[in-house]
């Protein structure tokens, strides 16, 4: 009974980091966040933290993780609404700008999250949640020969760099017409890979 509370108490103290932690970075960012903040914020001791996390930037993995499996998961869920599979890929495409463009998301999964962890660590661990959905719908349509037969992995390299530099762009916009023709143009693109 003992070990079933202090492992609850455990994962509630990780929980704290990971949410206090996520608040702050999406907030100020994560160069601009002290350890001391984030344990204040959270209700706990630094020996806490480190009983968790090896370091400030194993705490902000956490947390990238965690941004990453939702968007991931907003992505499937309005792809897997539709039936088509040139429909998912599109709808799919056109959430992952939608979302990402919300500055709390943006500022951990594009900003610091490249930054932080750096190019490599940081583009595997796209490849795992939303690059994962982006190459497999692709390669299905590769298969049902809707986009020509090609390799799959350049192609959804290039599709998920565009999208990125895209909400990228889209956070520093001031036009009101910036977002919907950022997602007409999207759209272009991925017709222009169609075949039939």
């Amino acid at each position: 009974m003992t070990q079933g509370i202090r492992a609850q108490q455990r994962e509630q103290t990780r929980q704290a980091l990971v949410r206090e932690s996520r608040r702050l970075f999406s907030t100020v960012g994560y160069g601009s966040v002290g350890l001391s903040e984030i344990v204040h914020a959270a209700g706990v001791t630094k020996g806490a933290l480190y009983h968790h996390f090896s370091s400030k930037a194993d705490l902000f993995r956490a947390v990238l993780e965690q941004v990453q499996q939702e968007v991931a998961e907003r992505i499937a869920e309005t792809a897997d609404a539709r039936e088509d599979t040139w429909e998912q890929l599109v709808s799919g495409c056109r959430a992952f700008l939608t979302v990402s463009t919300d500055p709390t998301i943006q500022r951990i999964m594009l900003v610091d999250g490249p930054a932080v962890l750096g190019w490599s660590e940081w583009r595997a661990m796209n490849e795992t949640t939303s690059g994962r959905h982006l190459a497999q719908v692709l390669g299905d349509l590769i298969d049902e020969g809707v986009i020509a037969a090609q390799r799959v992995e350049p192609l959804t390299h290039l599709l998920s760099g565009a999208m990125n530099e895209a909400a990228l762009w889209l956070a520093t916009s001031t036009d009101p017409r910036n977002p919907d023709d950022t997602q007409d143009a999207l759209v272009a693109i991925l017709e222009s890979l169609r075949v039939t």
